[in-house]
């Protein structure tokens, strides 16, 4: 018993019950798992007979148990009446050792910044940012991961990247339109599908959809690999360089994402920490990008507010400490801007570079 519990709360999204009579949603399953030659959607196939399966999830680096999650609790007791300590002919005769499974709640740690990380792009209220949780299975998550670790890497300071499309010139903090590297990777096809059916914003999504495929020569497709600990600093992506609509899909590690926003007129160079910014009046606000998660960033969220992820290897959210992985991978795809930007956010615009409104404006950047 007591070696089942360790295996569990070696798991960093789900403990064992304090209680043996304690139910939940959740069911903790073990001899069930890749490593013995069951994928995930076929646990996730089996076991929705008994009601809707929410996810299905790693309990451990083993790769032979799982976290089956269900939408009720009713339909979770249900699977385990019928399948605990029984041979189960559907997932290869294999005898199931299961037990209701909590989700974990992480010790608290002190927090000596007062911003609120919130959940959804709703609760953060920032126009046109939108984020969609689950945007890609974990099966497709694993399937891109794969992919780009079987392509070479161009090594920075602190971090990997893949440049497609086009190349981003960090000296410049733009491209080089002229300078087409070819298609985008085939393994992004069914992303670049996902993307096509974003449920937000609705009124943007003819300008989402125009020639968005693996061979249109308008795209960049960039993809960054930040260690445990590793962030990015505050920054605009250039609106010269860019079209409005910049989405990024986070995988194999979360973390979270500051907004900041500074009044027209005033600014103090971004720095990393809070205390960089004492003194200086301006907006913060923050979002859990967890992984599998796509986010957009568009209208007034992309142009005119500074987006940041802290150099942090632990994130507190809703005062629980999440930790970060040892690696985190962003997919970000941006259109290359053909003429001038046109925004309505002049004070942050480099295409109006040189009116007094413009200098006031914090320098722009693009992720790095």
């Amino acid at each position: 018993m007591a070696a089942a519990a360790a295996e569990e709360a070696a798991n960093s999204m789900f403990a064992r019950p304090k209680c043996s009579t304690t139910t939940s949603p959740n069911l903790y399953v073990a001899n069930c798992g890749p490593t013995v030659g069951l994928s995930l959607e076929t646990i996730s196939s089996v076991f929705s007979a008994f009601g809707r399966v929410t996810g299905v999830h790693a309990a451990d680096d083993t790769g032979a148990r799982v976290i089956v999650c269900f939408s009720d609790t009713t339909a979770a007791q249900a699977a385990y009446q019928a399948l605990n300590g029984n041979p189960c002919p559907q997932l290869r005769g294999r005898t199931l050792r299961m037990r209701f499974s909590l989700p974990k709640l992480p010790a608290k740690v002190q927090d000596n910044d007062s911003l609120s990380v919130f959940l959804l792009a709703s609760e953060l209220a920032i126009p046109g940012i939108y984020l969609v949780h689950d945007f890609i299975t974990p099966e497709e998550e694993e399937v891109l991961l794969a992919a780009v670790d079987a392509s070479p890497w161009k090594s920075l300071a602190k971090r990997r990247v893949q440049h497609y499309g086009y190349e981003f010139l960090y000296e410049t903090r733009n491209v080089d339109a002229r300078q087409y590297l070819g298609n985008l990777p085939s393994f992004v096809s069914f992303v670049l599908d996902k993307i096509s059916s974003f449920p937000e914003p609705a009124n943007n999504k003819c300008r989402l959809m125009d020639q968005l495929t693996t061979s249109s020569p308008v795209y960049l497709f960039l993809v960054n690999e930040y260690p445990s600990g590793v962030g990015l600093s505050p920054h605009i992506d250039t609106h010269s360089a860019f079209d409005e609509l910049i989405f990024s899909l986070s995988i194999s590690g979360p973390c979270i994402m500051e907004f900041r926003k500074y009044p027209q007129g005033t600014w103090y160079p971004p720095g990393d920490t809070v205390a960089d910014m004492e003194g200086v009046n301006f907006i913060r606000k923050a979002i859990f990008l967890p992984p599998r998660s796509m986010l957009l960033m568009s209208g007034e969220g992309r142009y005119a507010w500074h987006h940041y992820i802290p150099h942090h290897k632990v994130d507190v959210v809703k005062g629980q400490s999440i930790k970060r992985s040892s690696r985190r991978v962003s997919f970000t795809f941006r259109k290359v801007r053909r003429g001038p930007c046109r925004c309505e956010f002049q004070q942050c615009c480099d295409s109006r570079r040189g009116s007094n409104v413009e200098r006031s404006c914090p320098p722009l950047e693009t992720s790095q």
